[in-house]
């Protein structure tokens, strides 16, 4: 969820004409963008990519801040992605209640079978093997350890932030793109295990800074779509219209049709009339109990 948040939200900072498809690699590899001769997966690659092409959010940045940029990056990799990692795919609770349907809905039959576990065992064996040295030997022991130093970051995030609506100012960068990429998961899923998402919530600059971006760059219209489906609408609309309008004239052109055929005049039933004797009949049969 991460990358695609940052590659999105890059885009739309940038004005690249990027868009949300639902495109896996055959690795279960997000986020990808495609191309008309080229397909490039990994946020890192599609970031160099996107500059060879001229769209650099970080264009006015000093040197100082680009080289922060760097390393707040860094940090995020190494303090924040294995915790991020570890609440989406390991915690079974949230695993199998959240994430597994999820992935699953977006992934075309049959990967949808395959894919989650896969990227659940990659997740799992990607924290043992950069965080499970010693002396963090047990699982637990690395849970617990990846999550101090997750709530550790987050707290350097919040105290580098402060009161600033971005990283370095008013402008956003690459920076609040990556940020924003691992935060807001975090922050707006509704997870049954929620231990590092009741730490974020207490930071309440990073939650605004979610908020303020979401509002800003992912904002829903009145109707509750989102601009980026906007044009689908329309079309729709256009289609039903038309579909409605088809049945108007077909409907008139019937009438026209009935109005103009010969037009007999209707015809009468003949009356019957009863004899004498069966009216006495029916007669008594009505007095009759």
């Amino acid at each position: 969820a991460g990358p695609v948040g940052t590659r999105l939200l890059l885009g739309r900072w940038l004005g690249a004409p990027i868009g949300a498809q639902r495109v896996f690699g055959g690795n279960g590899d997000v986020p990808i963008l495609t191309t008309e001769d080229s397909i490039v997966s990994q946020p890192a690659k599609i970031l160099n990519f996107l500059r060879k092409q001229k769209y650099n959010a970080d264009y006015e940045l000093s040197a100082k801040q680009g080289a922060d940029t760097l390393a707040y990056i860094a940090l995020l990799e190494e303090r924040l992605l294995p915790a991020a990692l570890h609440t989406f795919w390991v915690e079974s609770d949230n695993y199998f209640t959240v994430t597994k349907p999820w992935f699953a809905s977006q992934i075309p039959f049959p990967l949808s079978l395959i894919l989650p576990g896969r990227m659940s065992k990659g997740a799992l064996n990607r924290i043992l093997l950069t965080r499970g040295e010693p002396p963090l030997y047990h699982l637990q022991e690395v849970e617990a350890q990846i999550y101090r130093d997750a709530k550790e970051c987050l707290n350097l995030l919040s105290k580098r932030l402060g009161t600033s609506q971005f990283f370095f100012g008013d402008t956003p960068s690459t920076l609040d793109a990556y940020v924003f990429g691992f935060l807001a998961p975090l922050y707006k899923v509704r997870f049954p295990k929620v231990q590092l998402q009741e730490h974020l919530k207490q930071l309440s600059n990073l939650c605004r800074f979610c908020d303020d971006i979401l509002s800003s760059y992912f904002r829903l219209s009145l109707a509750g779509i989102s601009p980026a489906g906007q044009d689908t609408v329309d079309a729709n609309l256009q289609k039903l219209t038309q579909l409605v309008n088809k049945e108007s004239n077909l409907i008139e052109k019937m009438d026209d049709n009935l109005r103009r055929s010969p037009q007999l005049p209707p015809r009468k039933l003949p009356t019957l009339k009863l004899t004498p004797a069966e009216e006495e009949s029916n007669s008594l049969q009505r007095v009759s109990p």
